[in-house]
């Protein structure tokens, strides 16, 4: 019976990651509560997950990259990357991005160098940004905390054996296989589309305002208004009643509540401003200024798959969306009713304390240099990379534990006032927090009621000739499928237990497989949605699915075939 319960509740789960966009923190959580309430599990055993040493370690990491984002040193080196020749830039990019990776939020670390890449002297964004993502990825696997999935990972191992990862269980498998494939971006750079972005492309964005009921332009000509007049903006559309008119004839009249959806250079929104009753939509949330902000929606934010009006985007962010773009292309309608998604570019008209607000981090990848940079002297940062290399030195070669590091480090930011309170309650990851922990929970009622290996069972008399590398390869490959499905984090705590499980069939150590699942999970080169760099990129570089497949797939089989053969050379010589 306890089999039949939680091959359900999996089951559900696995359905409502891949078939939804409910977020995997909720549903993880959902999932674990059901063990609870079925006695797979005791609420003892959920509080010990909760602490896990692994989970620890990764909330630790996490609110010291709070400080490390500050650093000034990834604008000094940002300086250096571009270049003539697209092979020479290419190479730059990727090596300082892989490298920096490896010890710091790739996240953060594409957002920033995305925004000085784009407006690039001698090339297309669109040449760049994708051979950066995939740098980030990669440069990810080399070292335990280079991602939040190896964390994971670690932590779920962590739970069954005592101990996780060793600080360099990854680099020996990854180096070699990030070598090459940096190789071959390099060498493949020239396959990226070439989409022609100016200056006015860039801005272009889909603008709407509103014709006042009881406003100057009520009854009067499109052209006799002036709005065919607009240097940088362009009449595209009137939305009235439900009705679109499309194209607007320059006699079209006007009439009160018609919705004007504009195209053109945003940063010439004031210019609807200034036009005598017709009120943009920043002027309706009360937000107006003449310079704007442009964001990333990020995976798990509060409004992924709601509207602003759902949400209270207004109250909750103090801004307004004047902007949204999504694959590449500006969209159009009811700003403050359209579904966002994760990916979605926007542009912000901000209200002065948008930049206090304590979510940002949690919904946002910020792209205007201007915001929150708040970056250290070159004294602090000193000492802060000190402080740094001298914790990961000792954590590598084990004389200190990297939790205690990581604490001791932690402490001495925040005792030295390079962060504060304020900042580390803003960015406490309760999501990964709830979503680990919760995935411990699936996974111990997963392997404690025999269900994997009873399903294991049924099948070990088809594999009882083969190598324990079939089963490894198969765990890698069907781990990789779900991450391209779902987020990374999502298919490493559902891969686990099914790595874990088929070890322990083969009677061999489960390091191999605990790696595979992490190497697979974080190789997500296929859709921008797998990876939170790939979504970032996709809207500045104009990417459609298409390119990410063409790019992606070489840069795939290479990371797999590479990490396959290393995990095999190292653990079945």
């Amino acid at each position: 019976m306890e089999e039949v319960t939680i091959g359900g509740i999996v089951s559900l789960l696995l359905i409502g990651l891949i078939f939804t966009r409910t977020s995997a923190s909720i549903l993880f959580l959902t999932a674990a509560l059901a063990c609870l309430f079925t006695g797979l599990v005791d609420m003892a055993s959920f509080w010990e997950k909760a602490t896990n040493e692994g989970v620890v370690t990764l909330i630790l990491l996490m609110l010291c990259a709070v400080a490390l984002e500050r650093l000034p040193w990834l604008g000094l080196l940002s300086r250096g990357l571009d270049s003539p020749n697209l092979h020479v830039a290419t190479s730059r990019l990727a090596i300082v991005a892989a490298s920096l990776s490896a010890v710091m939020n790739n996240t953060a670390i594409v957002a920033a160098l995305a925004h000085l890449l784009r407006r690039s002297s001698y090339h297309l964004p669109s040449q760049l940004l994708l051979p950066l993502s995939y740098a980030a990825i990669l440069g990810g696997t080399l070292t335990l905390i280079g991602t939040s999935t190896n964390l994971i990972v670690s932590s779920f191992l962590a739970d069954r054996r005592g101990h996780g990862f060793a600080f360099d269980d990854f680099f020996w498998v990854s180096a070699p296989v990030v070598l090459a494939a940096i190789v071959v971006l390099t060498g493949l750079s020239y396959r990226l589309p070439k989409r022609q972005v100016t200056e006015e492309a860039r801005n272009e964005y889909a603008l709407e305002a509103v014709v006042e009921p009881s406003g100057d332009l009520v009854g009067m000509s499109v052209r006799e208004a002036g709005l065919r007049d607009l240097e940088t903006l362009y009449l595209g559309e009137i939305e009235r009643a439900g009705r679109i008119i499309q194209p607007v004839s320059p006699g079209e009249i006007l009439q009160g509540d018609d919705r004007l959806i504009f195209v053109g250079d945003i940063t010439d929104v004031a210019r609807l401003a200034r036009i005598g009753g017709l009120t943009t939509f920043a002027e309706e949330q009360g937000l107006m200024r003449s310079s704007l902000t442009e964001v990333v929606v990020a995976p798990g934010s509060i409004i992924d798959g709601r509207t602003p009006r759902d949400v209270g985007f207004r109250a909750r962010f103090d801004a307004a969306i004047v902007g949204l773009k999504r694959d590449g292309e500006t969209v159009s309608g009811k700003l403050g009713r359209t579904t966002l998604r994760a990916g979605d570019l926007l542009a912000l008209a901000t209200g002065d304390d948008f930049t206090q607000r304590k979510n940002l981090g949690r919904n946002f990848f910020l792209l205007s240099t201007d915001l929150d940079v708040r970056l250290m002297t070159t004294w602090q940062g000193m000492v802060v990379t000190a402080v740094l290399l001298l914790v990961i030195g000792l954590a590598a070669v084990g004389v200190l534990n990297l939790s205690l590091g990581l604490m001791a480090m932690l402490t001495t930011l925040w005792g030295a006032n390079i962060v504060s309170s304020d900042d580390l309650r803003r960015r406490f990851p309760f999501d990964v927090w709830i979503l680990v922990t919760s995935a411990l929970v699936v996974a111990q009622a997963l392997i404690d009621t025999q269900l994997l290996s009873l399903g294991l069972s049924y099948l070990m008399p088809l594999l009882t000739e083969q190598s324990p590398v079939l089963g490894l390869i198969i765990i890698f490959l069907m781990t990789l499928l779900l991450t391209e499905l779902m987020t990374n984090n999502a298919a490493a705590a559902l891969m686990f237990p099914f790595g874990y499980a088929t070890a322990q069939a083969f009677n061999v150590d489960v390091m191999p497989f605990a790696l595979s699942v992490a190497f697979a999970a974080s190789g997500s080169f296929l859709t921008p949605y797998g990876y939170a760099t790939n979504l970032i990129v996709q809207n500045l570089g104009g990417y459609t699915r298409g390119d990410y497949l063409r790019f992606g797939f070489p840069i795939s089989l290479l990371y797999s075939i590479g990490i396959l053969s290393m995990l095999v050379a190292i653990y079945f010589p």
